[in-house]
């Protein structure tokens, strides 16, 4: 899969100087790059294979003259192509399988239905995809295999409300969640309380079945449990940790009544805790991870080092405050002209993570545009000097933008325009500042989910 930035002539154009021209150019096929990189299906068939009926995984085999049926079922937005990716290894051995994908998917498959559902905004079809996933798992004996494709956004895709608590609850919930600064670990620990589905109900409903997770990693660290909130593993938090968490963000007092009142029946021990670690349901679960955030951005990472310049991978974990990351990627960018540390010119800084954003004000934008609007702010008027964002998914917040790209002379442009980018950081309204100006970075959805992909080039 050849994924490309679809405005990038533009991008290009855009750059005052030859020399921002060539930085913009070489900051935009490494994105390209880190993107590919992340095909999940070819990175899915590069740690699975089948061999005279032994499906190998990674350090694991099984034996499919030993198993009755194959059952593929998950969600998230790679989904698609996990499952094209794994019907193509397996064929007619897969007896049934279904998993939901965002609404427009257009990948193909045969034997594994590819039902459409809502992200980030779970809706009905969701649920009802993820209803089939649960009875598929219910009627999987011992010496089945329930093959489960998880990747980023399937919390939202896959959604089972837990007791009363219905669909508009969690998507209100959901909305303030978003908006809070909370990080996703701590979101996806609220989710898996308000869940029949997720933090490892799936595979309490699917043992005694066997279990493989192939998992396209969006949370920092892999952490398989926060992954699109953990179906098939243990859970490590509780009911209570999900409303301490509410409760730190201002979200617990005007949270739906129905999920004040799932947690704090939970805490009083009068609904079942998400299975923990120990349960007899995890004995025969496996897990690979195919691909992450290290991969995207040690690509992009690669083809700057084969373009002559002295790259750095400076973490692929990182986490905080959209705002502050863009300053901080403005001022490690500065130093580097100013003084070639860490990294000598021609240089290259590239980091991958996932940022959050505290909303305060009524703008749209997403996060990695925010911190393309904030670096621009820092960044000094230096030809040659490029900072990018852009969150794997091709979808950066709720807009049609996968991120944005700046140069020492964006601030410059912006004042030419009449705009104060100031004022479009503090209405975080990233997304109206980008539009005008011409730097918004554009996909599409790219049917991966790695987290988000940052650099810095200095020319």
């Amino acid at each position: 899969m050849v994924i490309t930035i679809k405005n990038k002539r533009q991008l290009i154009k855009n750059a005052e100087t030859p020399l921002l021209r060539k930085t913009r150019t070489l900051a935009l096929r490494s994105l390209e790059h880190a993107l590919s990189a992340a095909d999940p299906k070819k990175l899915l068939k590069t740690k699975i294979s089948l061999e005279n009926s032994h499906l190998n995984a990674n350090e694991q085999t099984f034996n499919l003259n030993k198993t009755r049926n194959i059952y593929v079922i998950g969600g998230g937005k790679a989904a698609g192509s996990m499952a094209e990716a794994i019907e193509e290894i397996l064929g007619k051995h897969i007896t049934e399988g279904i998993v939901n994908v965002p609404h427009g998917d257009k990948h193909k498959t045969n034997i594994i239905k590819l039902h459409g559902a809502s992200h980030p905004f779970p809706d009905e079809a969701g649920v009802k995809g993820t209803r089939r996933m649960l009875a598929i798992a219910e009627q999987a004996e011992k010496d089945d295999l329930i093959i489960c494709l998880i990747s980023g956004g399937g919390s939202s895709l896959m959604t089972k409300p837990r007791d009363d608590v219905s669909l508009k609850d969690k998507r209100e919930l959901t909305s303030a969640s978003l908006k809070s600064g909370a990080t996703i670990n701590e979101i996806n620990s609220v989710r898996k309380h308000i869940s029949a589905f997720k933090g490892g109900w799936l595979a309490k409903k699917g043992y005694p079945a066997t279990v493989l997770n192939l998992v396209l990693s969006d949370v920092v660290g892999d952490p398989l449990e926060f992954i699109a909130s953990g179906p098939t593993v243990p859970d490590s938090t509780t009911f209570a940790d999900a409303r301490k968490i509410l409760q730190k963000y201002g979200l617990w007092k005007n949270a739906p009544p129905s999920i004040r009142r799932v947690l704090s029946n939970g805490e009083k021990g009068l609904i079942a805790e998400t299975p923990k670690r120990g349960d007899a349901a995890f004995e025969k679960v496996y897990s690979v991870v195919l691909g992450n955030s290290r991969t995207a951005a040690s690509a992009a990472c690669q083809y700057l080092k084969t373009e002559g310049l002295n790259t750095l991978l400076l973490t692929s974990t990182l986490e905080g405050e959209a705002r502050n990351i863009g300053t901080i990627l403005a001022s490690v960018a500065n130093e580097i002209v100013a003084t070639g540390n860490p990294v000598a010119k021609p240089a290259a800084i590239i980091v991958g993570g996932e940022t959050a954003v505290t909303v305060v004000g009524n703008g749209v934008g997403g996060r990695n545009q925010e911190i393309a609007l904030s670096a621009a702010l820092k960044l000094h008027d230096t030809d040659g000097a490029v900072i990018a964002s852009l969150s794997t998914d091709g979808v950066d917040g709720p807009t049609v933008a996968a991120g944005a790209i700046v140069d020492g002379k964006t601030l410059a442009r912006a004042v030419r325009l009449g705009m104060d980018a100031s004022e479009y950081l503090s209405e975080n309204d990233s997304y109206s500042f980008f539009s005008r100006i011409g730097d918004l970075i554009v996909t599409g959805p790219t049917g991966t989910n790695v987290n988000d992909i940052s650099l810095i080039i200095i020319l």
